[in-house]
């Protein structure tokens, strides 16, 4: 069986690298649908949908991403406007959006940011001779910006203090009890997260048998009630963005960073509290693998304004210290 099959991305290696968009024949469609809203944008240099969007996929089993073996990416949004899908694909140097639902609208004026229109790569100024041969290999990587602060704050809640297995069972199972389905004609089982309200409905026996503790199902409860004012985070400044999150109990500098690398774009905004981050970065920048956060960010200071970038240039160097120990077993605490 050795070889059949490719390895599951983890959460690190979709943060910092990509998501593979398969190759290979379109498949039929299998009803007809109503034709969507399109949009044809042209971007202003190299762009892989893989490298670009992988961030935004929560596990190979995320009911609201879908790499299509025709190369084009699905999306299903919870938007400003309302519940929509998203089908993306490059082809000849052009990106064609198309989108279905209330969000389509929406989905479509913010398809250039969430592709990194705004990012700007050439600020990026290599200072170690790995960094500068990954950029130059990989110069289709932008920075995402959503403008939606929620789709990407919850899912980091579950990630926190677990396996990533677990988080990402998590996900999948309360988006797909309490979600509705992606409208158009999206891959089947494709999903729209809750709603806020719906989040705060959700009784407390079903965060347990998704696998969710009081402390993190508590987090994200706190963070639901204030929404609104959350979202409005998405118009401001990143540190500033940050703080407004963080003064919500139980979302700290860990979680305010994997959000706000997401729905901001934000190239400095380096994840501290990583179990796993500072040791790689630490290896690969510095030859130390026991490196802490503190070691991490001495090593990144010749890139600030653009920590986070070089960290993903990081992993997607492929380097990295060897395992230790078996990959930690998830708990089950529904098994309690």
């Amino acid at each position: 069986m050795a070889g059949r099959f490719a390895p599951r991305p983890t959460r690190t290696t979709v943060r910092g690298g990509e998501t593979v968009v398969p190759a290979g024949p379109v498949p039929a469609p299998r009803r007809p649908v109503a034709p969507g809203k399109v949009r044809v944008w042209e971007p202003d240099g190299p762009l892989e949908l893989g490298l670009v969007l992988g961030p935004l996929r929560r596990g190979p089993g995320d009911p609201t991403f879908r790499a299509m073996p025709d190369g084009s990416v699905w999306r299903a949004s919870l938007t400003p406007a309302g519940p929509g899908t998203l089908r993306v694909a490059a082809r000849g140097g052009e990106v064609r959006g198309e989108a279905w639902g209330p969000g389509a609208e929406w989905l479509l004026e913010e398809l250039p940011r969430m592709l990194g229109a705004e990012d700007d790569p050439s600020a990026f100024v290599p200072r170690h001779r790995l960094l500068a041969h990954v950029a130059h290999r990989r110069p289709g990587l932008r920075l995402t910006r959503t403008g939606l602060v929620l789709e990407s704050l919850i899912p980091s809640v579950l990630e926190q203090k677990v396996t990533t297995l677990e988080a990402y069972q998590a996900w999948r199972v309360l988006v797909r009890k309490f979600g509705e389905p992606a409208p158009g004609p999206a891959p089947g089982r494709m999903c729209v997260m809750p709603s806020a309200r719906t989040w705060a409905l959700i009784p407390s026996w079903e965060w347990h048998l998704a696998g969710v503790d009081d402390k993190r199902a508590s987090t994200i409860l706190r963070a639901v009630r204030v929404a609104a004012r959350l979202e409005e985070a998405a118009g401001m400044e990143p540190a500033a963005a940050r703080a407004r999150l963080e003064l919500v109990p139980g979302i700290g500098p860990w979680t305010s960073a994997e959000t706000v690398q997401r729905s901001h774009g934000a190239p400095d905004a380096v994840t501290v509290g990583d179990l796993h981050l500072p040791g790689i970065v630490g290896y690969v920048l510095g030859g130390d693998r026991d490196a802490d956060d503190s070691v991490m960010l001495r090593l990144l200071e010749p890139y600030a304004g653009q920590r986070h970038r070089a960290a993903r240039l990081v992993l997607l160097s492929g380097r990295g210290p060897g395992r230790r120990a078996p990959r930690m077993a998830p708990r089950g605490i529904e098994r309690l």
